[in-house]
């Protein structure tokens, strides 16, 4: 009770401006942080949440269980960033080659992947391996019909954007859509020079636009 009274302005006529009234003490004890767009209670509890998981990770790790174990070990990758400086792209190329490579970042994909390349082997590795499903969502989830079993949902994923409105729709959209489309070219080029590739920004610029297109026609 106190927390609320806290939050209200009492000084303020709620037949006037009830807004003010009910949130005027939260909006005077409080500023939205320049690196977020809103900031509620939700947001503070995850803040003081961040602060309590840094100090749990970065205790020492003698005698804990696996699963905390690897969470340490995770944090400490994260945070060595020397080492990933010096690493550079080098793990994004090698979890390129396991995808099955790409081909706008290859010279003869055509004739060096393709022939072995089979759809249902790398949507599985990008499912398993990676987390992201492509094409083709599936699951495992209660049965909406029996509560007390499990069985596999087949769904389609989530878009490349946010939704289907950002592929079709003009204004703001459009400034995504090319934004977008400008982002995978970007992408393609860096590759490209990492793997000490010629430079062909017609090509890119084909490729992903044929990626655009596919991307567009899936969302329709």
């Amino acid at each position: 009770a106190a927390r609320i009274i806290q939050n209200m302005d009492p000084t303020a006529d709620p037949c006037k401006d009830f807004y003010q009234y009910a949130c005027g003490g939260w909006l005077n004890r409080h500023v939205i942080p320049e690196t977020s767009s809103r900031y509620s209670i939700f947001d503070i509890l995850r803040d003081e949440l961040e602060i309590i998981l840094k100090g749990v990770l970065e205790t020492s790790d003698q005698r804990d269980r696996e699963a905390f174990q690897k969470a340490k070990i995770l944090y400490k990758s994260c945070m060595n960033e020397s080492l990933i400086e010096q690493r550079d792209s080098l793990p994004l190329l090698e979890a390129l080659t396991m995808a099955g490579d790409w081909p706008v970042a290859s010279a003869d994909w055509n004739k060096t992947r393709e022939p072995n390349w089979s759809m249902e082997e790398k949507l599985s590795i990008m499912n398993s391996r990676f987390n992201k499903r492509v094409l083709i969502d599936m699951f495992v989830w209660n049965d909406d019909r029996d509560s007390s079993r499990h069985i596999i949902y087949i769904d389609q994923p989530s878009l490349g954007m946010p939704s289907r409105d950002y592929y079709f729709n003009g204004g703001n959209y459009q400034k995504v859509r090319e934004a977008y489309l400008q982002f995978m070219v970007t992408v393609a080029k860096m590759i490209r020079e990492d793997k000490n590739m010629s430079k062909d920004d017609s090509f890119v610029q084909e490729e992903m636009a044929k990626v655009m297109e596919l991307e567009t026609e899936i969302a329709n």
